[in-house]
């Protein structure tokens, strides 16, 4: 078993967990919001050990945001709060996008596929959950008040004429945050309705709503309020699942700073019609083995099959035909196939997730493509970021560390970076075209570092500069990432080669 200290079921980054079984096996899909491909699904057979199983989605749209163009991007958007569903055979995921002012519902017969087929639904469905009752189907959805919208009966979009309305309002006086993040449900001829919700001066909580009947009345009750050992930080947000033995389960997260939004999973009673949640967490085993075994974390560029690895999203859609693989050897190569102002709206990062409470992440750069104006290396991505690695000046190539001093931009277009906004580290490089980069994540309530390291034989390391202390902030909205990236600022054409360090 894992340390009594770590509670959580893998900690790293998954937020807005909704969990289905179908047979013996659950499925979990969580956020990933602006990264491609989006909207990862995992599958487990105990709710404690999960494997990446597949992508809902390649990309979302083909469009500005996505391509990081005139300024344009979806940074702290993207997909939002996945409802997944089975249904006569075929599995259902349905999420908002906010940037497009749509909703999407995809659909496959298969799970292990990546790029489901989909429907597209001109409106925003505030963080909705698919609700399925007497036999019709519904979206219950939207912040504070609470509404539902019917669908046709094969959720290709919403019915016509069919049922819209308000359900309920949920109490606005003493709220910061009104009840939202619906995940609805059916047990014992009840509807149940799962959302988080926040009290000024408290912590975020779980709160249920239930009905007899789609017209009410709804009864309310608080049935998670804790913070499992993180001062301050309410766990909850999620849903309820049964296993095959009629046990009940509770899969809920958890803000812990800068490594993101971690899931907890938790044993579940029913007592006088309403669920009751156990305060201690499941603790499952952990460790790099469980990691590695999940698919989340990058071990290598390549798959099985010589394809990029699951575990490696792109930052936005990436810019086709300026990445290869080899397969003899691994390696990565990045070509830049556009200007950049710098690392926000430079196309084709790809970046691979972080996990408490440590991790490091190193690669081997030949930076001898590069042109002048060039910049490549790897970075600690959110949005107070820091990047370690080679730049192309004038003079030459010199190893080069920037740091973000604050967050990056507010709502709207990107703004490019002032260097009077950077913290930056220099260091000569004479003769060389290869270069070793690594960063060293360390994360808790005291901490939050990241230190960038170099080397020139890939045995002997040393730092430059300061760490970087990261922080969540909610431009992006995502847990830290350790991202790949070469980007041009002259001209187009230069590339890197990068080489996985493992331990």
């Amino acid at each position: 078993m894992a340390d009594m200290n770590e509670k959580t079921l893998f900690i790293t980054d998954m937020p807005d967990p909704d969990v289905i079984r179908v047979d013996d096996t659950y499925y979990m899909i969580s956020t990933t919001m602006f990264f491609m491909p989006g909207a990862p699904v995992l599958c487990s057979k105990d709710l404690r050990h999960w494997k990446l199983l597949s992508y809902v989605f390649t990309t979302i749209e083909d469009h500005e945001n996505y391509r990081l163009e005139n300024g344009k991007h979806a940074y702290g958007k993207g997909q939002w709060a996945t409802s997944l569903a089975y249904r006569k055979g075929r599995f259902y995921a349905c999420f908002v996008c906010h940037d497009m002012g749509k909703t999407f519902i995809y659909s496959t017969d298969d799970p292990a596929k990546t790029g489901w087929d989909r429907v597209v639904i001109d409106e925003a469905f505030h963080d909705m959950s698919f609700l399925f009752w007497e036999d019709r189907a519904f979206l219950v959805y939207d912040n504070g008040d609470i509404k539902i919208v019917e669908l046709e009966p094969d959720l290709s979009g919403v019915k016509k004429d069919g049922l819209r309305k308000l359900l309920f309002k949920a109490p606005e006086e003493g709220m910061r945050l009104r009840c939202e993040g619906c995940r609805a449900l059916v047990k014992d001829n009840r509807i149940y309705l799962l959302f988080i919700e926040w009290p000024k001066g408290g912590i975020r909580r779980e709160v249920c709503y239930r009905s007899a009947s789609l017209d009410g009345p709804y009864e309310r009750r608080v049935i998670f309020e804790e913070t499992c050992g993180r001062a301050g930080c309410g766990v909850a947000q999620g849903t309820l699942v049964e296993d095959v033995r009629g046990n009940w389960y509770a899969m809920l997260f958890q803000d812990r700073g800068a490594s993101g939004r971690i899931p907890y999973l938790f044993s579940v009673d029913w007592e006088d019609g309403w669920p009751v949640i156990h305060r201690e967490p499941i603790i499952p085993e952990a460790g790099e083995k469980q990691q590695k075994e999940t698919g989340l974390f990058a071990h290598s560029f390549l798959d099985e099959a010589g394809k990029l690895h699951k575990a490696w999203q792109w930052n936005h859609n990436p810019l086709e035909g300026c990445y290869t693989l080899d397969a003899a050897s691994g390696a990565l190569r990045l070509t830049t196939g556009h200007l950049a102002t710098g690392l926000l709206d430079a196309r084709n990062t790809m970046t691979c997730r972080t996990a408490e409470p440590g991790c490091s992440f190193a690669v081997k750069l030949d930076f001898g493509g590069l042109k002048r104006g060039d910049y490549a290396g790897i970075c600690a991505f959110q949005g107070k970021y820091g990047q370690i690695g080679v730049k192309i000046t004038r003079n030459g190539p010199v190893l080069l560390l920037k740091q973000k001093q604050g967050e990056s931009y507010g709502v709207g277009k990107i703004v490019p970076d002032a260097e009077s906004r950077f913290d930056r580290w220099t260091k000569t490089l004479n003769n060389e075209n290869t270069i070793y980069l690594r960063i060293d994540y360390a994360f808790g309530p005291d901490k939050d570092l990241a230190y960038f390291c170099y080397s020139f034989d890939g045995e002997s390391w040393e730092k430059l500069g300061d760490p970087l202390q990261m922080r969540f902030t909610l431009d992006m909205f995502t847990g830290y990432r350790t991202g790949i990236f070469c980007y041009a600022t002259e001209e187009t054409g230069g590339f890197a080669d990068y080489s996985m360090v493992l331990k």
